[in-house]
């Protein structure tokens, strides 16, 4: 019987030691990830807190793409009918003025088409004349019908001609009816049709260049647009309308509003597709095929957000500071979602942390003062 006693009172005292440690490390776990600062260390570490509070935010797509011109803006200049280039002074990035005049050609053919319409139009001056004094006499029974015949057809004939070669000066960029002997010239100069600037220039002075050759290739800024490069598994949640902000890699601070004009319905072999947004107000700098980085704003959200500075990660995972007593905190494990506008949505499927207090500024201090008195405690 004493035997069975002391057994029993072994047993006990056995399981008692074991609690004790037990309830020691459930204590720890708890308070942890609890610090409490002094008024001095909150003010040298300029710590500030503030209310956990719903906002209005938006979901976000952050995209890269290049600066893109349409074709119908893109305009190869060319010289229908062949010559010398005599003079040009364009480059690369040069703005030019619809009707500026932007080279000078040369070639023996062109005096001869000027020739040829003056001396077209001289005859049909007279032919004009002739047919007129035929039809007088034909209708008075002077004359057989055949002659007056023979003047009307010789007219018409010489009226397509004239014509023919006056369509060809419009097309050479001179007036036929400003041409006269006394203003017939060896040079014919090639005028800008756009307002824009050049892009390229692929001749030089003196050089021969046939109908077909592409002298300059010039650029109407008017529809000028970012192509954004979007993959396939996002292409779905960007709409026409959409707001989007741009930066340049050369000023990544300044923030361009473009628009959601058109989403492709094709993907490439990269599995992405083109969106092509409209600027709001046109960079000046603006060239095609310039880099930049977008951010697509796909749809407002209304959340419960908190600064970006009050998240602080640690071990993988994010915290915020919640004060829980005066000058007390607690380092509590958050999951984030959107980040935007310098806000980061907060995934609160509870709704325990709304109105909570937390430190929005210099997080970090108080998570570095929490870690290092964890390391002192170990030692």
């Amino acid at each position: 019987m004493r035997t069975s006693l002391y057994i029993l009172l072994v047993l006990f005292f056995l399981s008692c030691s074991q609690s004790e440690p037990e309830k020691a490390a459930v204590h720890h776990e708890e308070t942890g990830n609890i610090i409490t600062l002094t008024d001095e260390q909150v003010k040298n570490a300029n710590i500030e807190t503030a209310t956990i509070k719903t906002h209005i935010i938006s979901k976000v797509l952050k995209v890269n793409g290049l600066v893109d011109v349409p074709p119908q803006n893109i305009v190869s200049v060319s010289f229908p009918l062949g010559g010398y280039l005599k003079s040009t002074n364009l480059l690369p990035g040069m703005h030019i003025n619809k009707g500026e005049i932007i080279a000078t050609m040369q070639d023996q053919s062109l005096i001869q088409l000027q020739q040829d319409y003056l001396v077209a139009k001289a005859k049909l001056q007279y032919l004009e004349k002739d047919f007129e004094r035929q039809k007088m006499l034909n209708e008075n029974k002077v004359n057989a019908d055949k002659i007056y015949q023979q003047a009307q057809a010789e007219f018409d004939a010489q009226k397509v001609q004239a014509r023919g070669y006056e369509e060809k000066l419009r097309l050479i960029g001179i007036n036929p009816d400003k041409l006269s002997d006394q203003t017939l010239s060896r040079n014919v100069h090639i005028y800008s049709p756009i307002d824009g600037f050049v892009s390229k220039v692929n001749v030089n002075i003196g050089k021969y260049v046939n109908p077909s050759d592409v002298l300059f290739e010039l650029i109407n800024p008017d529809d000028i647009h970012a192509a954004l490069t979007v993959f396939e598994k996002d292409i779905s949640k960007v709409k026409p309308k959409q707001k989007v902000m741009v930066t340049f890699v050369d000023d990544p601070s300044a923030q361009y509003e473009c628009e959601v004009i058109l989403v492709t319905r094709n993907v490439d072999n990269d599995r992405s597709a083109l969106v092509h947004c409209h600027f709001e107000k046109k960079p000046k700098q603006l060239l095609p095929g310039m880099f930049l980085n977008a951010v697509i704003n796909l749809e407002d959200i209304k959340t419960v957000a908190v600064p970006e500075s009050a998240v602080v990660r640690y071990n993988k995972q994010n915290f915020i500071v919640v004060q829980t007593a005066d000058k007390t905190f607690q380092l509590t494990p958050v999951e984030t979602g959107t980040i935007a506008a310098g806000l980061v949505e907060l995934i609160d499927k509870n709704n325990t942390l709304e109105g909570k207090t937390i430190i929005t500024q210099n997080a970090y201090a108080a998570l570095s003062k929490l870690k290092n008195s964890q390391g002192n405690d170990a030692h």
